[in-house]
């Protein structure tokens, strides 16, 4: 699928701390025993968020062979493999949707291809009746949205400006 750009402020919070930053700064520690530099503390968080967006992915249930996350600033790159299209536009979207990502770099492969859904980003004011009504033209249909996007959706009325949803294809 490629590069996909996400809101990098919103999301889900991942419970790992950029305060690591500080911890390893000391402002006067003498100079035989100084700290990390600014660039191993950058990529030990790196690794440290690609740890914690691995077990999210693992937590919610999907399998992926070979899964592989690498973090690089607010770039996510994905790599492995999935049995459906579907999995894969939701893991990216899990991914992406957590605060900190700015884009993912999707380069999951899926066993059984089939059509990709649309993306859609919310907007101020929006529900999924209204996203429902205006991609099927029947806002009764909102739920095929929120199952579309469970687990990462818990309920129907949690979604937020600049999230990410899967829109399926009517059926």
């Amino acid at each position: 699928m490629g590069l996909i750009d996400f809101a990098k402020s919103v999301g889900r919070k991942l419970g790992i701390g950029d305060d690591d930053d500080k911890k390893g700064q000391q402002p006067h520690a003498p100079a035989q025993a100084q700290g990390p530099t600014p660039q191993q503390v950058q990529e030990l968080n790196e690794r440290r968020r690609a740890a914690a967006l691995v077990k999210l992915i693992n937590d919610m249930g999907f399998q992926v062979n070979e899964l592989g996350v690498r973090v690089d600033g607010d770039k996510v790159t994905l790599t492995g493999t999935v049995d459906s299209q579907e999995h894969r536009e939701k893991i990216v979207l899990l991914v992406g949707n957590t605060e900190g990502t700015g884009s993912v770099d999707d380069q999951l492969k899926v066993n059984n291809p089939q059509p990709e859904a649309v993306y859609y980003e919310v907007k101020k004011g929006d529900t999924l009746s209204k996203i429902a009504k205006e991609f099927y033209h029947d806002a009764n249909k909102y739920n095929q949205i929120f199952e579309a996007n469970r687990p990462m959706l818990k309920d129907a009325d949690e979604i937020y400006p600049g999230q990410k949803l899967r829109i399926p294809g009517a059926a």
